[in-house]
């Protein structure tokens, strides 16, 4: 797991997704997932289930509340950013998790 340099940018990028997660009204336009057991202690599952890929672990952890990666994951809905709406997130928080793209 690579992840941007750039605490600022990561910090800012977090708020977004969790607010996002908490502020979605149940007709809001989002990806919702329920966890599973097996996706405690890795969030790089939920992301490769949701969105294709292992790289969006910082989405998991910020609409989860987690603290750290280290936290469980409890099994819970949460509402994800669509990819169209996860790019315009990072584009605003000037976020990068593309370690080839930096």
């Amino acid at each position: 797991m690579s992840i941007e340099r750039n605490t600022a940018s990561v910090s800012k990028f977090f708020r977004i997704v969790r607010n996002f997660s908490i502020q979605t009204p149940v007709w809001g336009t989002a990806i919702r997932y329920f966890t599973k057991p097996d996706e405690r202690f890795d969030l790089t599952l939920v992301s490769r289930r949701v969105y294709g890929r292992v790289d969006e672990f910082i989405v998991i952890m910020a609409a989860a509340g987690l603290d750290s990666v280290e936290q469980a994951l409890p099994e819970q809905l949460l509402v994800l950013p669509t990819e169209s709406q996860l790019m315009k997130m990072k584009i605003d928080a000037g976020y990068e998790n593309d370690a080839s793209a930096r």
